[in-house]
């Protein structure tokens, strides 16, 4: 299933519900099969960890869990609010992303 979302990584976002309700982070990562994205600082968990050799004490480590991609909006880059995403042919013909409030194309 081959689908397209309206956030890539690399994006800032802004969460729109839940716990973390306004705040704004990077995408790190996005996974279309379970259409979740995990974004920096956003939705932290607590796991408990064994001893390894990544962390050779064990213990707990907040770390992010993913979010569903529905409460999440892109931050339009020129007006610093969240905006709905477009797509539109640019002049070379190819289709680009771009922020509906302001009209600027996203990279």
């Amino acid at each position: 299933m081959n689908r397209k979302f309206h956030i890539k990584k690399g994006d800032l976002v802004q969460v729109n519900a839940g716990e973390d309700k306004g705040k704004q982070g990077k995408v790190l990562e996005v996974l279309p099969e379970k259409e979740r994205a995990i974004v920096e600082g956003i939705n932290m968990i607590s796991k408990h960890t064994k001893p390894n050799a990544k962390h050779p004490q064990g213990g707990i480590i907040k770390q992010e869990a993913p979010i569903h991609i529905s409460n999440l909006n892109v931050v339009d880059p020129s007006t610093n609010k969240p905006t709905k995403i477009g797509r539109k042919l640019d002049e070379k013909g190819k289709l680009v992303r771009y922020a509906k409030k302001s009209g600027e194309i996203l990279k």
